[in-house]
């Protein structure tokens, strides 16, 4: 028997349909979206709802990438840490709250809104349902809105985590973002 883990293949132009050669050739050669090709019933409706949480929504840059750090970290997703790193970065975060996300344990020196963010991205990840004081928190910090959409980010991004980690996508050879 083979050492080596399985892994599930990036599907080749050739086994694609026609749209989705066409679709990919629209965004950055990321290893997640050639994945996620390889299930062209949910293909176009995952990058609509990526390109929603990313583009779409009314929620802060910077503060977004605080809470998608901390879901990467929480839920071990290597892929999603990397790649968000570099979005974090050119949305402001720092270095130093970038290694205080990626910490073990609760995240407290990150001031009362990014310990807020961590908690919320470790709550939804973690217990599933965010807690009503954390829910209250959002609400009363962002609108219902703008936490709304902090919920639906926290959650897709747990879905992409587990996406990732069960397919086994790996990192491109160079970086893309």
């Amino acid at each position: 028997m083979a050492d080596s883990q399985p892994q599930l293949s990036l599907p080749t132009d050739e086994s694609l349909s026609e749209d989705a050669r066409k679709r990919l050739a629209e965004l950055p050669a990321l290893n997640v979206f050639r994945m996620m090709a390889k299930a062209p019933a949910s293909f176009e409706q995952f990058l609509d709802l990526a390109m929603s949480v990313l583009l779409g929504a009314e929620f802060d840059v910077r503060k977004r990438e605080i809470a998608v750090l901390r879901v990467a970290h929480v839920t071990r997703s290597n892929y999603e840490w990397v790649q968000h790193v570099q979005v974090a970065k050119q949305a402001g975060v720092t270095q130093d709250e970038i290694d205080l996300i990626g910490s073990g344990g609760k995240v407290t020196e990150l001031g009362d809104e990014g310990n807020l963010l961590c908690r919320v991205a470790d709550e939804i990840s973690l217990d599933v349902r965010l807690s009503d004081e954390a829910l209250a928190d959002i609400v009363s910090l962002y609108g219902e809105r703008q936490a709304t959409e902090l919920i639906l980010c926290c959650s897709y991004f747990n879905m992409l985590s587990r996406f990732l980690e069960s397919t086994r996508v790996q990192l491109e050879e160079s970086p893309v973002l």
